[in-house]
């Protein structure tokens, strides 16, 4: 494996280990995909879920390093810096909100035929 790969893995294991939020969407997404394969939803549905984790768990990932390279120009409180990490966790928000969305999209008409 090459070092870029490496470095990825790294990348990935460290976001598991230290970021909360990264550690709640992985939960997120495992109950997710529990119920996926419990109402056996269709390859279409599974597409639109995966593609809508890819997207948190890349925007939590560049939320998490642009508030640590924040951190590493300057500790003190500059509104500029706040500005910068509140837009970058706004995207995650957003990206957040629409995989609920989506979510309620593709399950409710299993759990309201189910249950």
């Amino acid at each position: 494996m090459n070092d870029s790969f490496r470095n990825a893995f790294r990348g990935i294991f460290l976001l598991l280990r230290t970021e909360r939020n990264f550690q709640i969407h992985f939960a997120a997404l495992a109950v997710v995909i529990a119920a996926g394969l419990y109402f056996d939803i269709t390859r279409g549905e599974w597409a639109m879920v995966l593609v809508m984790s890819a997207v948190i768990f890349g925007l939590e990932g560049l939320n998490s390093a642009v508030e640590k390279l924040c951190d590493e120009v300057t500790m003190e409180r500059k509104e500029s810096i706040r500005n910068i990490k509140d837009v970058a966790a706004g995207a995650v928000l957003v990206a957040a909100l629409i995989a609920v969305i989506v979510g309620v999209i593709v399950f409710y008409p299993y759990f309201k035929s189910h249950f």
